[in-house]
């Protein structure tokens, strides 16, 4: 009891401590021997400590990805921490002493004035990070203001950023009291450094409930509504409205008393209510929202989807909907907020169902972002995911936009949302080619439950028996065995004379099974096709020369590997083909600048590419090249065959592998990324973001007059 009170309500509720064990208690005895110092303990920590009770299946239908300081940097740097920097920079550079001192009091202010959303806050990493952020600012200021001087009379706290000006939404419990539990150590060891400078105790005990840190499902409630209980005295209210009977009545106070709040607003006698209502205007929203691919969405994260955003389109990543409600919070407003994301949000189908509608709805607009890289926590059980950093508002800023890519700053005038230099278009669906040249399709589909399939032995052992059935067996293709150097075949039974299957009975049982395998499922279409068992129910097989792109390539490639393939290989719906393709569109769809716009606009299965022709191939914005242009490109694609020729025994993915591809095969891709890049005009000096910009403004001349 001599003690004063210091858990805030962290402990209101009776729990159960569990007993140390033999080795927790040697862990700490052992620390306390070699004198660590845990009150200088990292409170961000807390957040790879919580990361580590969860199971992967937890984290996997949660969509949770924890965030080191380093990534959490990359979110509040270019959204307001450097701009705070600057101005600070600048302060400090003003002569006069007394203006200079008149202009660090405002640059307090200001930072004690601003307030932060993070709505999905997990362990609380981001308000921690951005709270010391603040708080070191803060330091300066007072270490310049008061720094070594002796205050006379009657002490006054020189602190003036808080806690209460950073707000969490949390569905996981636990996580919501590890945030909290972290802003109060953080609290703690900010107003030590503040000590030091001052010279003086500061007394914060003891602490009070803090209840921004709420916990619930941030796509089922309000963000900026809170209840806030009658028996906490104070909130941080700058732009904050007390919320009675549809009234909202504004506070321009710092902080204000909620019993004066309740005498103001309802004209009732002095006294607490059971709570209030608050609207709070929120400066900045932050944070890493959960990660969850469409098809790994529960029933009650497909509903939130629907509810929250019923304008976007099907087959949505869930942390889509973070940005349609930050958008709608921010409309109308000067808030700007920064949120990571799975990188399918910005390439393939997801970009036109999701930015269109951000654009439309709202006028958002995109101020700096991260491309794609590879996300990295302080968590033992790192998450391998693939991520980009999109900063936003709902109104245009006068400054230059940001780009950062692979350690790169690009200054732009416009970041689409492909997160490129390039006009606000969205690459859709298209259905034939936008430039004259030959169409793309799938390979051919069996629907055979795998019947007419045969691995090396079956078709050895099929035809030891029945000799006559190989005039009716190919080599079957998709895109394991294109890269992998795999062989498969299929029976080919197209025109086949029945006499000749009759005498085969594993052939007559293969067939029989495709029948009843069609038979039974649950398509009408499938199951017409179970009359014609010894076919394909999609045949494309081309009948000349056909260039086979695989569907699926490892994002560790720089180039697609692609080929050309005999008509006598069947190549499977795994696979795109085009017929009648030639040497120079081989040429071309080889190139870097090919391939740039693929890593742009391409969808993703986990990491690696996903090449699709109605997205990819059919938006492609092919170059004019002169006729000799058109010849040089010939000739440096028959060299990247011929150079593949001299390693018949390796496989495409060992001649792609970035740490194994022979130099000749390199020098051949680089000649004919040369080449094409001379048949667009562009610059061999282009980087890979500068050719994507070129390709997309080259894109919308095109669609201009196709629309």
């Amino acid at each position: 009891a001599a003690f004063p009170y210091a858990n805030g309500g962290l402990f209101e509720e009776e729990i159960e401590v569990p007993r140390f064990t033999d080795e927790i208690r040697s862990l700490l005895l052992k620390n306390a021997s070699m004198d660590f110092d845990w009150s200088m303990i990292s409170p961000t920590i807390f957040g790879a400590v919580f990361e580590s009770t969860l199971n992967p299946e937890t984290r996997r239908s949660g969509g949770m990805h924890y965030t080191s300081i380093e990534n959490i940097h990359k979110v509040i740097d270019p959204l307001f921490l450097d701009d705070l920097n600057e101005e600070l920079s600048g302060i400090m550079k003003e002569p006069v002493i007394k203006k200079r001192r008149k202009m660090l009091a405002e640059y307090q202010d200001k930072m004690a004035s601003l307030t932060f959303l993070d709505p999905a806050c997990g362990s609380g990493n981001f308000l921690t990070e951005t709270y010391l952020s603040l708080r070191r600012l803060e330091n300066k200021v007072i270490h310049e203001l008061q720094g070594g001087q002796v205050v006379m009379g009657e002490f006054v706290n020189p602190i003036k950023v808080s806690i209460n000006q950073f707000y969490g939404i949390e569905i996981n419990d636990f996580a919501v009291t590890v945030a909290t539990t972290a802003l109060w150590i953080s609290e703690a060891q900010m107003m030590a450094e503040t000590e030091q400078i001052i010279h003086q105790d500061i007394d914060f005990l003891p602490l009070k409930t803090y209840t921004n840190i709420r916990e619930g499902n941030a796509l089922r409630m309000e963000w900026d509504i809170l209840d806030i209980p009658a028996d906490i005295p104070t909130i941080h209210a700058k732009n904050t409205y007390v919320i009675f009977e549809d009234a909202p009545t504004m506070v321009n106070d710092p902080a204000f008393n909620m019993d004066e709040v309740n005498l103001v607003t309802t004209g009732m006698e002095r006294g607490p209510k059971p709570s209030t209502k608050v609207r709070i205007h929120f400066d900045y929203i932050i944070g890493n929202p959960p990660f969850v691919g469409y098809t790994m969405q529960t029933k009650e994260q497909k509903e939130d989807l629907i509810k929250t955003c019923p304008e976007y389109g099907k087959n949505i990543d869930y942390v889509s909907a973070w940005f349609y409600k930050a958008a709608k919070l921010m409309e109308g407003t000067r808030t700007q907020a920064a949120l990571v994301s799975t990188n399918s949000l910005i390439q393939g189908e997801q970009v036109a169902a999701v930015w269109s509608v951000l654009h439309k709805r709202f006028k958002v607009v995109i101020n700096f972002a991260y491309r794609t890289f590879q996300w990295d926590s302080e968590a033992s059980l790192k998450a391998h995911v693939h991520c980009v950093i999109i900063g936003f508002s709902c109104f245009d800023t006068p400054k230059e936009k940001r780009l950062f890519d692979e350690g790169q700053l690009l200054k732009v005038s416009n970041i689409n949302d492909y997160l490129a230099d390039a006009p606000n278009i969205f690459v859709e669906r298209r259905k034939h080619p936008l430039s004259e040249v030959p169409t793309m399709c799938k390979g051919s589909q069996p629907t055979d439950g795998g019947n007419l399939i045969l691995s090396s032995i079956e078709k050895k052992e099929l035809i030891s028996h029945h000799a006559h059935i190989d005039k009716y067996i190919r080599q079957f293709v998709g895109a394991d065995e294109f890269i992998n150097h795999k062989t498969r075949f299929c029976l080919w039974l197209k025109h086949a004379n029945p006499t000749d299957l009759k005498k085969s009975e594993e052939v007559l049982r293969r067939i029989e099974k495709v029948r009843k395998f069609r038979s039974v499922s649950s398509k009408e279409a499938t199951r017409k096709w179970s009359e014609r068992p010894t076919l394909f129910t999609e045949d494309r097989q081309p009948d000349k020369t056909y260039i086979i792109v695989p569907s699926v390539s490892s994002e560790r490639r720089r180039y697609v590997p692609m080929g050309f393939m005999s008509p006598d290989v069947i190549a499977s719906n795994l696979v795109l083909i085009i017929p009648d393709a030639t040497l120079y569109h081989f040429g071309v769809l080889e190139s870097n600048a090919h391939m740039a716009w693929m890593r742009a606009v391409c969808g993703r299965l986990k990491s690696d590419y996903r090449y699709s022709k109605d997205i990819v191939y059919n938006n492609f914005p092919w170059p004019t090249p002169t006729d000799a242009q058109k010849s040089r490109i010939e000739q440096t694609a028959q060299a990247i065959l011929d150079a593949r020729a001299k390693y018949p025994d390796s496989s495409l993915a060992d001649l792609y592998d970035p740490n194994l591809m022979p130099y000749d095969l390199l020098q051949a891709h680089r000649e004919n990324d040369r080449a094409v890049m001379a048949a667009y005009g562009f610059s061999t000096k282009m980087s890979e973001s500068e050719c994507v910009a070129a390709l997309f403004n080259l894109y919308s001349e095109l669609t201009k007059d196709k629309k």
